[in-house]
């Protein structure tokens, strides 16, 4: 399990700490803001590894934060002496019993001095190479030597590591592009050897070489018979085809998964993510400690995605510990409210709890979009369609553009709880405005109700006065009591009442004012909100 990473100079993240949830942890963000950068970090430190080839074979310059080089150039063209960059990743686990052994250790950043297990990996200069370094910088240039760096892979107990410890089984499934091509791809041939056991891996390896030599002794004899004949060689040394023995040639780079008996890589993209998830959180004692999931959504009808989540659900224990992105509120909502970490500027934001009741409130209702809340700046809470087409309205009315392009968006809870969607509101501290009808009650009796899910400043509701109606249709007949004007823009004769209809078709009400290319004026609590979150 993993207490804590640190990260320290690796792309987005200049220096971030982060602190997961023991079991599920949804890690949401927009686009470019660093979701795939922190898995790939905590993998990189795990494994040693990205994208399934070594440290030292992908290292480049752009895996330097962008600040630490611009402050390194900026200090030297002063004159002043800098060190140049470094990255620096640090993955702190929990103290078990199966770590002690080769990962315990006081080799790590922490202050005061803390022994504990983890692993760490540096990427610093070599100091064997300091003099082409300095040549290399002496000239005009903003990139970082990285041919004269070395990657410099230690557990705390500062033992050299050049493979990745058996104690530390990870996954890493990446279901946005599934690498598949002959043989097994490196992401399932790595899970499938934390997952077989190891006396069947050794028995199948060897019937395979057997395999092999039989198919190099009786036919390729003949093959070889005939090229004895054949020159070309130097000293005159016979050439013969033999089936290759050799690491290259084992048994898991030759085989193919089938699905339904298609080859693996025939399978549908969704298929192929959803096995490697069930493999990585497989029920064996050795499953793989930690599972870190990319957009498990892609590729997925909303059906399939549903039965990958029951199954992730269902497979995920008190032993394992899940890193998942995603763009789905399905996703979040489903797996848990609670284990939200919005991912934005290079730091990981972790929330206060939410209540269970809510947690499970949002679970059993995962179609609503509580994603949009967490990632806009400012939105706003109203009861229904007709209220959210007005409300869209009577803002562009007032400002001249749509509230989205304020940063502004608007949700309607279509019957939700707006107790439950305050407390998100709450969670996530934003801007937020409610508006709501007063069914016939005093709106202060209504926000008290509220309790300190409200506090005026940054989430405030606003209801209509009780004196001039109940509902919102009525609101809006008493701020425009042009009855002629109404009935232009609704189109309703006059044998119609205007409240009755307005109150029977709302939907229909809001969207021909919507439409309508004359302006209404909005009541004065819709007003007063727009004011609110606009200031």
């Amino acid at each position: 399990m993993i207490e804590k990473v640190r990260i320290r100079g690796y792309r987005k993240f200049r220096d971030l700490t982060f602190e997961p949830h023991a079991r599920f942890n949804i890690l949401v963000g927009d686009n470019e803001s660093g979701k795939s950068t922190l898995l790939e970090a905590i993998g990189l430190a795990l494994t040693g590894r990205v994208n399934g080839r070594p440290a030292t074979e992908e290292f480049n310059p752009f895996w330097f934060n962008r600040d630490d080089v611009a402050s390194f150039f900026e200090a030297r063209g002063r004159g002043q002496q800098a060190a140049p960059p470094v990255i620096d990743i640090e993955v702190f686990l929990a103290d078990r019993d199966e770590f002690a052994r080769h990962l315990l250790g006081a080799h790590n950043s922490d202050l005061p001095t803390r022994e504990c297990a983890g692993v760490r990996l540096r990427i610093e200069p070599n100091p064997e190479y300091a003099a082409e370094i300095e040549a290399h910088l002496a000239s005009e240039t903003a990139i970082i030597p990285v041919e004269y760096y070395r990657v410099d892979w230690r557990s705390f107990s500062d033992m050299v590591l050049t493979a990745r410890p058996k104690e530390l089984t990870t996954a890493i499934i990446d279901s946005r592009t599934i690498r598949s091509s002959n043989g097994v791809d490196y992401h399932l041939r790595q899970i499938l050897n934390d997952h077989l056991k190891t006396e069947a891996k050794a028995q199948v390896s060897l019937a395979f070489r057997k395999v092999k030599e039989q198919m190099t002794n009786e036919h390729l004899k003949a093959v070889n018979d005939e090229m004895k004949e054949l020159g070309g060689a130097l000293d005159d040394k016979l050439i013969s085809l033999a089936m290759d023995q050799s690491s290259r040639g084992s048994w898991d780079s030759s085989v193919v998964p089938h699905v339904s008996e298609l080859p693996f890589a025939m399978a549908g993209q969704g298929q192929q993510a959803a096995i490697k998830i069930a493999l990585a959180m497989s029920r064996e004692a050795d499953r793989a400690r930690v599972a870190m999931v990319e957009e498990p959504e892609n590729h997925l009808s909303h059906t399939s995605l549903n039965v990958l989540l029951r199954r992730i659900e269902d497979l995920a224990g008190d032993e394992q510990q899940l890193l998942v992105t995603t763009h789905s509120s399905y996703v979040l909502n489903r797996l848990g409210l609670d284990g939200l970490r919005l991912v934005s500027g290079g730091t990981v934001a972790k929330f206060g709890g939410l209540t269970e009741d809510t947690v499970n409130y949002f679970k059993k209702l995962p179609g609503y979009d509580t994603l949009r809340m967490v990632l806009t700046d400012k939105f706003v809470l109203v009861e229904g369609p007709s209220d959210e087409m007005l409300f869209e309205r009577f803002y562009k009315d007032t400002t001249g553009h749509r509230p989205i392009e304020d940063g502004v968006d608007v949700f309607s809870m279509r019957g939700l709880s707006l107790a439950r969607c305050l407390e998100v509101a709450q969670l996530v501290d934003k801007h937020c405005a409610v508006l709501r009808d007063n069914d016939g009650k005093q709106p202060a009796e209504l926000v008290t109700e509220l309790g300190d899910l409200v506090d005026g400043t940054r989430r405030k509701v606003f209801i209509g006065e009780p004196t001039l109606g109940t509902t919102l249709e009525p609101q809006i007949l008493t701020a425009n009591p042009n009855d002629t004007k109404m009935r232009r823009i609704l189109g309703v004769t006059d044998r119609a009442d205007l409240e009755t209809w307005m109150t029977n078709a709302k939907t229909e009400a809001a969207l021909r004012i919507a439409e309508s290319a004359e302006t209404l004026t909005p009541p004065l609590y819709f007003k007063e909100a727009i004011e609110f979150i606009r200031g």
